[in-house]
């Protein structure tokens, strides 16, 4: 799918809603608002194109693996962790959202974490062996960046059966949560016992 097909696909889908923004979750490296590098598992065509012209109004884009960590947010220092495809993660300190890229830190033997915990390590060493690289990067993730808690998402986090301390298993749909609170301004103020309503006429992609 192309930037321009993803578009075309969401406003026939909601031609009959009635939207002021939109929040748009990427799946790939966001820098400026803009999507930084063509999607790994996309068509093309995602960098330099003009969202707001095409959807006729205001839009902001985050990596996708941040918009959920946005949403399962409640306070401290909060390193998240998606567990799918690839290796999503971002860190929340004190409100500060701050998207990374550590699926592609060097693990061992030459390969990166996102080679031994993403999809393709599930599949070439099994669920046994993929679970123990989880517990090990979770672990040593946590305790580098000083975490409080780790949040772990994605579709694979199911698969996981013990989790170290203060490693929790997220929810997918705490993403659409993260896509309102861009546009809530009450999410600046970061304290964990704000109360995040769902605005008016908002769609989340």
């Amino acid at each position: 799918m192309t930037a321009g097909e993803m578009v075309q696909a969401v406003r026939e889908l909601a031609a009959d809603w009635s939207y002021d923004v939109v929040a748009l979750g990427y799946p790939g490296a966001v820098r400026g608002g803009r999507p930084n590098v063509e999607p790994k598992n996309l068509g093309s065509g995602w960098v330099g194109f003009d969202f707001e012209k095409t959807f006729k109004c205001p839009v902001k884009v985050v990596n996708d693996a941040a918009m959920q960590a946005l949403g399962s947010y409640k306070g401290g220092r909060m390193l998240f962790l998606g567990l799918g495809t690839g290796l999503g993660s971002a860190l929340i300190t004190d409100g500060v959202l701050v998207p990374m890229e550590l699926a592609h830190l060097v693990y061992r033997k030459g390969r990166t974490y996102e080679d031994y915990v993403g999809l393709r390590g599930l599949k070439r060493y099994g669920k046994k062996k993929w679970r123990r690289y989880v517990g090990d990067m979770v672990t040593a993730l946590k305790n580098a960046l000083r975490a409080d808690y780790v949040l772990l998402g994605g579709g694979n986090a199911k698969r996981l059966k013990h989790l170290p301390k203060d490693v929790h298993l997220g929810n997918n749909e705490h993403a659409f949560t993260g896509g309102f609170r861009l546009w809530d301004e009450r999410w600046q103020d970061a304290r964990s016992s704000c109360v995040v309503q769902k605005p008016k006429d908002l769609v989340w992609l």
